[in-house]
């Protein structure tokens, strides 16, 4: 039986992929994204899983459909679908699928040059630019942002005690700067990050809880934050983001830029109004600001704000046949 075939643009933003599937999008059950989020994964997760797992993805596939806005005010809904699930929010998904969906004739502005979209962690707006056909950038106005955990010791076994924060940007991070046991990004390789970063994952998530105080389905630790030495003109930290099984990801990350600005904030080390370039593993870049302070629950936070661009790299149609014993995808771990 022939489950489907999606059509697909594929793009890359900041250099990491993003695939907007523009057709074979379930009929979601729920008011919210954050509730339509939750219908996904209980009833077709095998869609996320065929189109961003092997053999028609790999381990850093991300991807979103594109869905009516569920709030008057909003021009449409973004789901995020990666290989590590449904996120409540994506920065790079997003940059990429607006520029995506706005170029391929998608999406129409109600506003040309912004946008509010619904997503599953709340409501996000958006500015671009666009020169003719083509769109130079997505500033994302992002969901609020906060410091979860502050300078918590973590053992790790095979490597030793390191001093982490937890910060939340969309999605909850554990951060690492360089220590006695952690050098720096450019001291390790990749496959450093790839060895450790599970580990550090599993220890932060037996040792600390992360429960959204606005919405229990945002739980969870899910990324890690190696900061370090930057390598590109311009930039005023880097970093490099481990999340799935085994992905770096190849923008600054856009949540992931969200919480360390968030993390900044909360030490003293930026103030509101502050702008921070964000470096990537492969030194491209994303501009941080701090636009507000702000609460979420009994913490003080930030409104972060992040831009971007993205490239579209191609069209396709992706067909799932439930004959193909690889149907749903797979990962070699």
């Amino acid at each position: 039986m022939l489950k489907g075939t999606f059509f697909c643009v594929d793009a890359h933003t900041c250099g990491n992929p993003v695939r907007l599937v523009t057709s074979g999008h379930p009929n979601l059950k729920g008011r919210t994204m954050s509730e339509k989020r939750q219908d996904f994964l209980n009833h077709y997760d095998w869609i996320r899983k065929a189109l961003m797992f092997e053999p028609r993805g790999h381990d850093m596939m991300s991807g979103a459909f594109l869905y009516p806005p569920c709030s008057d005010n909003a021009d449409a809904s973004i789901l995020f679908i990666e290989t590590s699930g449904c996120l409540p929010m994506c920065g790079h998904g997003t940059i990429g699928t607006i520029t995506a969906a706005i170029e391929s004739g998608q999406l129409t502005a109600k506003e040309p040059g912004k946008l509010t979209i619904d997503v599953p962690a709340g409501q996000i707006n958006i500015e671009y630019q666009q020169t003719g056909e083509k769109v130079d950038w997505v500033k994302i106005y992002n969901v609020p942002a906060y410091l979860a955990h502050r300078d918590v010791i973590l053992d790790i076994p095979g490597l030793g005690p390191l001093k982490v924060d937890v910060s939340y940007g969309g999605n909850y991070y554990v951060i690492v700067e360089p220590q006695t046991n952690f050098p720096g990004l450019r001291q390790w390789t990749a496959a450093d990050i790839l060895r450790w970063s599970p580990v550090v994952r599993q220890v932060a998530h037996e040792q600390l809880s992360c429960v959204h105080p606005d919405d229990p389905t945002v739980n969870g630790i899910s990324h890690v934050l190696w900061t370090g030495n930057t390598i590109s003109e311009g930039s005023d930290g880097a970093n490099a983001v481990f999340y799935g099984e085994k992905a770096i990801d190849r923008s600054p990350c856009g949540t992931g830029t969200s919480a360390r600005l968030a993390q900044l904030y909360a030490k003293g080390q930026l103030e509101v109004g502050a702008q921070y370039t964000h470096e990537s593993i492969i030194g491209s870049q994303f501009i941080g600001r701090i636009e507000a302070a702000t609460t979420v629950g009994e913490y003080k936070g930030i409104m972060p704000s992040i831009q971007g661009w993205a490239r579209i790299t191609g069209k396709n149609a992706i067909t799932v046949d439930d004959s193909d014993p690889y149907a749903f995808g797979f990962q070699v771990v």
